[in-house]
């Protein structure tokens, strides 16, 4: 089993930038790490993954070339980097991990979350 805590959300004004943060309470290396999110009313959407080794990314359309995902296995630490936030980035934000080192896109396939970092944009 793995805790999962997220860190680094809050505040920001619409074209500033954060960086989450996913401290794994043991090694992750080799597990695929995805970013979810929920806004308000609406369902827990994919974010960002990251394969096991860290060569394969993948990014929802809605943040694209706005985000970047990365990991420090040595730190059992994934982060997500975000720029150009816009309001409807407003979410929790949450870290997960899944037990194969394939990415995925469904929130299914993930094994263990942490309890989610609010990350609020305003306008």
């Amino acid at each position: 089993q793995v805790q999962l805590v997220e860190s680094g959300g809050g505040l920001v004004q619409a074209g500033g930038s954060l960086r989450l943060s996913c401290a794994a309470s043991r090694r992750i290396f080799g597990s695929a790490m995805g970013w979810f999110r929920q806004a308000p009313g609406k369902e827990r959407e994919f974010v960002a993954g990251i394969s096991g080794g860290g060569g394969f990314k993948t990014y929802a359309d809605s943040v694209k070339g706005r985000s970047t995902i990365s990991r420090d296995n040595a730190k059992n630490t994934v982060y997500l980097q975000m720029n150009s936030l816009k309001p409807e980035d407003t979410a929790i934000y949450y870290c997960a991990s899944d037990s194969r080192s394939v990415v995925s896109t469904s929130e299914h396939d993930y094994d263990y979350w942490g309890p989610g970092a609010q990350v609020t944009v305003s306008s």
